[in-house]
C-alpha cells in the first residue's frame, strides 16, 4: 500500500500518474465523484480524495468513532486484497487538512480530526508515504 498526501492542488494527482505511468492495468477511483468504492477489477488500484469518505461518512454516522472504526474495516478489506496478489499495487491518495486556519464549524473541525486519525491508519498499514508539496514529493516512509 502507497499513501501520498499533501496541499489541495499540490500536484499529488500528476505525481501519482507519472509515477505509476509503467503500470498498464491500472483503475482509478476518485471519491469526489463517487463516494462508493466499486469493485477492484485492475491490478494496481489509485483511490484519491479519502477525505471525501471520510466526509460523507461523518455526515451520515455522525459519530467520530464510528466512522474511524469503519474506516479501519474498510481500510483492511483494501490491504487484504492487495495482499492476495503480489502483482497487485493500491495507492491511497488524501489532502492535508492539518494546514491552516482551525474551522469554526464544529463538523468541519470534527472531520478535519476524523480525517487525521484515518490517515494514521493508513500510514500505519502502508510500505509507502510520500507527501507532496508544489509538485515534489518527500518520501516519508
Amino acid at each position: 500500500m502507497h499513501f501520498v498526501t499533501g496541499g489541495a492542488f499540490n500536484g499529488k494527482r500528476k505525481w501519482v500518474k507519472d509515477h505509476y505511468s509503467e503500470y498498464l492495468s491500472k483503475q482509478w477511483h476518485c471519491f469526489y465523484e463517487e463516494v462508493h468504492l466499486p469493485e477492484l477489477t485492475a491490478s494496481t488500484v489509485v483511490i484519491e480524495g479519502v477525505e471525501q469518505w471520510v466526509k460523507a461518512e461523518l455526515k451520515q454516522l455522525r459519530k467520530a468513532e464510528t466512522v474511524r472504526e469503519k474506516w479501519k474495516q474498510q481500510l483492511q478489506l483494501l490491504a487484504d486484497w492487495e495482499k492476495e496478489d503480489l502483482n497487485r499495487k493500491l495507492v491511497l491518495i488524501g489532502n492535508d487538512l492539518s494546514k491552516g486556519i482551525v474551522p469554526m464549524d464544529s463538523f468541519l473541525r470534527n472531520w478535519r480530526d476524523v480525517t487525521g486519525w484515518c490517515y494514521q491508519d493508513i500510514v500505519h498499514q502502508s510500505e509507502r508515504v510520500d507527501i507532496i508539496w508544489y509538485g515534489l514529493n518527500q518520501q516519508l516512509k
